[in-house]
């Protein structure tokens, strides 16, 4: 094969490359800006959820405990650092293990973590924190739901957990937590460029009928339909 043959060749594979790259970016541009309206199922909003992003990646936050659903019982204070039991708030995402455990900010982030989270060579987590209080701030949207609606976004956070041979949540053990009210869980699915832990958090509030974006692999894209 000639120089000139394996030089356009080159040039072609760089040039779909780029065309991947600029589309994915136009998509994540265009299509955040679609919003995904708010169902009403004309039950009252009475359980407080709120949407919560540390810069790099988004929780959905619920109460611990309510007649519904003990997110205390599956994820035990015991495997917090601080081992409190005074928490009313527990936040839970989803997302690559690697960029959980290895990238807390921006800073953080090593190629090879992204490349293997980006074309879905490594494994997903779930990252849980608890909290006392919740304070609304432009990181931090508060958002009233119906009981019916948290009974679905509890099923769909619920069935994210990968689970032992006992049904129960596998905490995974590891000293890269970001502070004393938190711990890692093993996961299921895998992460991607298409399917990022705003991607997940974005599908959440569709599951509880919220206000979304059509699809969206940032916070941004949640948090602009909540200014």
């Amino acid at each position: 094969m000639s120089a000139k043959i394996i030089l356009i060749y080159f040039l072609k594979t760089i040039g779909i490359i780029l065309g991947i790259v600029v589309l994915y970016v136009l998509l994540a541009l265009i299509l955040p800006l679609i919003e995904v309206s708010a169902k009403n199922d004309g039950e009252k909003k009475e359980i407080p959820i709120y949407i919560y992003t540390n810069g790099v990646h988004t929780d959905i936050v619920m109460p611990v405990k309510n007649d519904l659903y003990d997110w205390g019982s599956k994820i035990p204070f015991a495997n917090t650092k601080s081992k409190k039991t005074d928490y009313n708030y527990v936040g839970i995402g989803w997302g690559d293990k690697g960029f959980y455990l290895d990238t807390p900010t921006w800073a953080d982030l090593k190629f090879s973590t992204a490349f293997n989270a980006a074309f879905w060579l490594s494994e997903s987590a779930m990252h849980c924190s608890y909290y006392k209080t919740m304070t609304e701030a432009d990181d931090c949207k508060k958002i009233m739901i119906s009981r019916n609606q948290y009974k679905d976004l509890v099923k769909f956070v619920d069935a994210k957990f990968d689970r032992d041979q006992n049904g129960n949540f596998i905490l995974i053990s590891t000293n890269a937590v970001y502070s004393d009210n938190d711990a890692f869980y093993d996961a299921t699915g895998r992460y991607s460029f298409l399917n990022t832990c705003n991607t997940w958090t974005n599908d959440a509030l569709k599951s509880a009928g919220q206000k979304a974006a059509l699809w969206t692999p940032t916070d941004f894209g949640i948090f602009q339909h909540y200014k």
